[in-house]
């Protein structure tokens, strides 16, 4: 056979079919690989250097390429192979060898005679695999690796896809971002009966794309993933993109020409509204045609149940919420007002491919703002689908879809999806009769197949005679909504008697949905026996599943609360509801005090009432709060309408301890609408009650939100401020609760110094720092420490320095990184203002990096602020780019106090740069927003800025007002001066 090469993978030489060992130098190997990919052409001795000597040509010079050639020619001539021949002339190399002895060309005949399989079967990888020396940018390089990938590409597309898989995975392997290549792969495995393997290669490729470039599949491959779930071979379960929608029920019946309707409706871009009574089956056909309809929504799927607690409606507002967080704003950034939140979400949604799915809207006005903004056309863009008990005609676009009861013949069918066909073809009458006797509803059916599923040596005809009892069944199932009843206690007394007991206790729950450690709390049963319950619970199909562990989690259908409430208020005393509800509160209780612990936050003493707490076993509780942050993002709404619920019952200590237990969650999160609308609603019930201390707490929490993390509304927060914290002050006083009395003197300090009267705001924190020192409240030390540092300002920065290195010290002692980051955020400032400005600019930098690792952009803002300040007092051009990046952070979470900040210092910027209309335009801006915030000696300042500025653009007039008025704000209080360091707390 003589020698034989091949390039097709590694760089491989045989003699008579033995492998040979390979030149030692890569030099060598290097000029042998790109004379055989050359197939016999010649390449001149700069072509080689660029080849074989790539980055390196400039110092090695065409005498390498001779030496290596001639070394490479020795090496040829020791296999005695006549038919190998190494040339040269003045033209350069080549290498003359029977293209039948490279396996290149014996990959190109058998691609030109049409068998692209054979020719595919000489690849063992890439090109020279392995062979570092010769420059794979090459065009000899690329053109012979375009070669083998288009004739792969070409047998993906007419061979057997059993032929063409090992090919096809190969080169996928090789070339993960080939994205030709990925979407033929996908299609053969779909072909090849694997859909379920081409969907996990899919969200692989996606996940490397969105990890390694930051980018999502091409549209070729999004297309091909699309046309994976439409088809769905084998019955495997699709990988859906993120969805909320509740889990499709398998043994879906029926409702052919609805279904219809309700993917016409969508599919022609109007909005379909499913309505009809209680129990018909609304929200099981909104939910499989969403289903059904996934693949024509790539970006998600939303989905709300717009009955609230006592069913009344949900707030809108609070829905938007919740969706805007889904569609990836930041909690910090969604809007107050309805409105707003509206627009917002219409725009988030602009071009997106998303389905809402809006259950129980109870009438036009709820749902108007929660609906899409209409697409440009069919399938462009998002669409809604409706649930009501209403007829909701008078809404845009919408088309009525309205469910009457099943037939006989559906009914049927329902059932034996349920029991199995052996069973209902063994009693036909009796399954009639069933089918009759529920009144074709459809949950009334699905209750009665689920009984004799549970019990499969019952006959169906047993079945049929306990729905004839009055008691039971008959006068319920023939009157409208009784019907929905009568199903419901079909399943009802199928439980075990304990069950039963926690079923009605469950009911009185105003939480939308629980985990099970609280309905072993609210049934005063061990965790393993309330999870044997609520397992017979769900094969009653009188509960629903939702979540995973560790957060599993149960919820009820609407009117099955309502039936569970009803039982409850017949059979159970009122004191025992009571004392069910108050254990369930207990747990939540004692859950969250264990994870607010954990929760960075607010260095507030952590006060708590008397409510009863019920401890967890040490194992599911470690579970649980593994992640406090987690737990919360879960629990959060179960606590909301828990505190709420307890305020209602008059259990007011409970209520109160629910909602002060969220307030550090809510400050991590940004969710200062829930923190501050809970708070009221509990303060009221406290009042009430005359419950004092929960008043205080309560009361402290609305000061911390309203003053910090409310937008400006026109008033002088912080003037705002020293009545508020002088009202918590009394209060924390008059219930003898000194570390709260600490926390609120360091409000009004924060008021004081803001007003200008530093003297006042140093005897407020001192005697803050002296009561938490006296009470075991670090916290709250290490807060007086840094209001002392702040109101001593720039009088005496040696003192300034003093107090917060013990503020750090204190924060790093109590383990709280958020305040350990403000802390190291103050100092840097302080030390630059002192003159150690590469100190200052180390610790600036260094907070900067701790923010931006909690994902804190308040604390982020201001060390860019700080920093910006530092580098403009030393020249440094870095000043505006960073004041730039925190003026963005300040207008995107609507940052008053940063706003106000950054503002000043571009205005600054603008003016020595001479830009006098830029400067006028942001100091004035600076002024508004100082005047919103009332903070008197940073408004004095921003009016002489704006005067310089006003001056130099020549406007006098103006230039002498904004002077004066910071000379009469200069002549205020005067007992101090507390600008040099300012922060919200």
């Amino acid at each position: 056979m003589g020698t034989t090469f091949g390039v097709l993978g590694p760089l491989v030489v045989a003699v008579d079919s033995e492998p040979q060992a390979l030149p030692r130098a890569a030099v060598l190997r290097g000029l042998l690989g790109a004379l055989l990919l050359a197939e016999g052409e010649r390449l001149s001795a700069g072509r080689l250097l660029e080849l074989v000597w790539a980055g390196q040509a400039d110092r090695v010079g065409r005498g390498a390429v001779h030496t290596g050639v001639s070394r490479l020619r020795g090496w040829l001539g020791t296999f005695g192979d006549d038919a190998v021949v190494l040339d040269s002339d003045g033209e350069g190399y080549r290498l003359a060898v029977h293209p039948e002895a490279v396996d290149l060309g014996r990959f190109r005949r058998l691609a030109a005679d049409g068998d692209l399989a054979a020719a595919l079967d000489l690849r063992r990888g890439p090109v020279l695999a392995g062979l570092d020396r010769v420059n794979r940018e090459d065009p000899l390089v690329t053109a012979v690796e375009e070669t083998v990938r288009s004739t792969a590409l070409a047998l993906a597309g007419t061979a057997a896809p059993g032929c063409a898989l090992p090919a096809v995975t190969a080169l996928a392997e090789e070339y993960p971002f080939d994205e030709p290549v990925q979407a033929a792969l996908l299609e053969l495995l779909a072909a090849d009966g694997r859909p379920a393997e081409a969907l996990r290669r899919f969200q692989a490729l996606r996940r490397r794309l969105a990890e390694e470039l930051g980018i999502e599949p091409g549209e070729q491959v999004q297309s091909v993933f699309l046309a994976l779930l439409a088809r769905d071979h084998d019955g495997a379960r699709p990988v859906h993109a993120p969805s909320q929608l509740p889990s499709d029920l398998p043994d879906f019946t029926g409702r052919e020409e609805h279904l219809r309707l309700v993917l016409a409706a969508l599919a022609d871009g109007h909005v379909p509204v499913v309505s009809g009574m209680g129990g018909i089956g609304k929200t099981a056909l909104a939910v499989h045609a969403a289903h059904r309809a996934a693949a024509d929504y790539p970006d998600g799927r939303l989905y709300a149940d717009l009955r609230g607690a006592d069913d009344e409606p949900a707030d809108p507002a609070r829905v938007l919420a919740a969706f805007l967080r889904a569609l990836g704003a930041d909690a910090r950034e969604i809007p107050e007002s309805l409105d707003e939140r509206a627009a917002l979400y219409r725009t988030l949604l602009t071009g997106r491919r998303v389905l809402v799915v809006l259950d129980n809207a109870a009438g036009e006005a709820q749902l108007r703002p929660l609906l899409p903004g209409a697409a440009k056309a069919a399938q462009t863009g998002p669409a809604a689908l409706v649930t009501s008990r209403a007829v909701l005609t008078a809404l845009p676009g919408a088309r009525l879809v309205d469910l009457g009861g099943f037939g006989p013949v559906h009914a049927e069918t329902l059932l034996r999806h349920i029991v199995g066909d052996a069973r209902v073809c063994a009693e036909p009458v009796a399954a009639g009769q069933i089918a009759d006797l529920c009144g074709g509803m459809p949950l009334a059916v699905r209750i009665a197949g689920a009984r004799l599923a549970a019990r499969p040596r019952w006959s169906l005809a047993r079945l049929a005679e306990l729905l004839r009892d009055e008691r039971r069944r008959l006068d319920e199932l023939a009157a409208g909504d009784l019907a929905v009843r009568a199903g419901f206690a079909v399943g009802y007394t199928r439980l075990s008697e304990p069950t039963r007991r926690t079923f009605r206790l469950l009911g009185l729950l105003d939480a939308a949905d629980f985990a099970p450690w609280a309905a072993a709390a609210l049934a005063d049963v061990p965790l393993e026996e309330a999870d044997r319950q609520l397992e017979e619970l769900i094969d009653a199909q009188l509960l629903q599943e939702t979540g995973t562990e560790p957060h599993l989690r149960y919820r009820f259908h609407d009117l099955v609360r309502l039936y569970a409430r009803e039982h409850a208020h017949a059979t159970d005393t009122p004191a025992d509801r009571a004392d069910a509800l108050e254990r369930a509160f207990g747990a939540w209780l004692w859950l969250a005090e264990q994870a607010a612990d954990q929760v960075p936050g607010p260095c507030f003493a952590a006060i708590h009432g008397p409510a009863l707490r019920r401890p967890l076993p040490d194992g599911p509780a470690a579970r649980l709060l593994d992640d406090p942050l987690a737990w919360f993002d879960v629990e959060q709404p179960a606590l909301n309408a828990c505190a709420r619920q307890a305020a209602a019952l008059r259990l007011v200590p409970t209520a109160w301890d629910l909602a002060a237990c969220q307030e550090k969650y809510c400050d991590v999160r940004g969710l200062y609408d829930d923190w501050r609308t809970t708070n009221l609603a509990v303060l009221q019930a406290c009042k009430s009650a005359g419950d004092l201390v929960g008043t205080a707490v309560l009361t402290r929490g609305l000061v911390e939100v309203t003053t910090w993390a409310t937008p400006a509304d026109g008033t002088e927060t912080m003037v705002a401020l020293d009545g508020r914290a002088r009202q918590l002050l009394e209060l924390f006083e008059q219930v003898g609760e000194p570390r709260g009395a600490a926390d609120a003197l360091v409000l009004l300090a924060w008021s004081l110094v803001a007003q200008g009267r530093s003297r006042d705001a140093l005897d407020a924190a001192r005697r803050a720092l002296d009561l938490a020192a006296a009470h075991d409240h670090p916290g709250g030390v290490a807060k007086a420490h840094q209001i002392i540092a702040v109101a001593h300002g720039e009088t005496d920065l040696a003192r300034t320095i003093e107090h917060l290195t013990e503020t750090l010290r204190l924060a790093r002692m109590i383990g709280n990184v958020r305040f350990e980051t403000t802390a190291i955020q103050f100092l840097g400032a302080a030390h630059g203002r002192a003159g150690d400005v590469e100190h200052g600019r180390n610790l600036l930098t260094s907070s900067l990096a701790m923010a931006r690792s909690l994902g804190d952009s308040y604390a982020e803002a201001f060390s860019l602020l700080y920093l910006a300040t530092l580098h403009a007092a030393t020249g440094d051009t870095r000043a505006r780019e960073t004041a730039e990046a925190a003026l963005a952070i300040a207008r995107r979470f609507e940052l008053g106090h940063h706003l106000a900040q950054a503002l000043g210092i571009l205005g600054e910027l603008d003016l020595a740069e001479g830009r006098h209309d830029a400067a006028v335009a942001r100091l004035e801006e600076s002024v508004l927003f100082w005047r919103a915030r009332g903070w008197r000696s940073f408004l004095a300042e921003a009016l002489r800025a704006l005067g310089r500025a006003y001056e130099a653009a020549g406007l006098d007039a103006p230039a002498d007002r904004v002077r004066r008025e910071a000379r009469e704000l200069d002549e205020g209080p005067a007992n101090g001066d507390a600008d040099a360091l300012s922060h919200d707390g």
